[in-house]
């Protein structure tokens, strides 16, 4: 009853063992590895050269989201996953990132639009008592 059998490591198949394991080049993590230690050192070289203000912020916030992003695409494997996989993951912090900067702009058109109104009310005499 041997003939019906399939017997992998008979026709020259890997066993069951390594063909489920995916392996990569270590190369990979090393270039990445080095382009971390690069992004860091830009982080950093904000601070050296005393960048300020809002580019100083942004500088700061688009460096830690490209780590980020090495880090989660390379070591977390997720290059490597299924593309709903990765939009499970990936798409619901970018939702909230919208909605916080939706909501940012609309608090800042209110307080500037408060502004507004209220400094003329502010200007005015005030009304006289009887």
């Amino acid at each position: 009853m041997e003939h019906a059998e399939h017997h992998p490591a008979a026709a020259g198949e890997p066993p069951a063992t390594q063909a489920h394991g995916q392996q990569h080049p270590l190369g990979i993590y090393f270039r990445i590895w080095a382009l971390l230690f690069v992004l860091s050192a830009m982080s950093y070289a904000v601070d050296y050269f005393h960048v300020q203000g809002l580019l100083r912020w942004s500088l700061i916030v688009i460096f830690m989201l490209l780590k980020a992003g090495l880090i989660v695409a390379v070591f977390m494997h997720m290059l490597w996953e299924r593309m709903a996989l990765v939009y499970a993951i990936v798409v619901p912090p970018l939702l909230l990132v919208t909605l916080v900067a939706i909501g940012a702009l609309e608090a800042n058109y209110t307080w500037l639009t408060r502004g507004t109104f209220f400094a003329a009310e502010a200007r005015q005499p005030p009304a006289p008592t009887h």
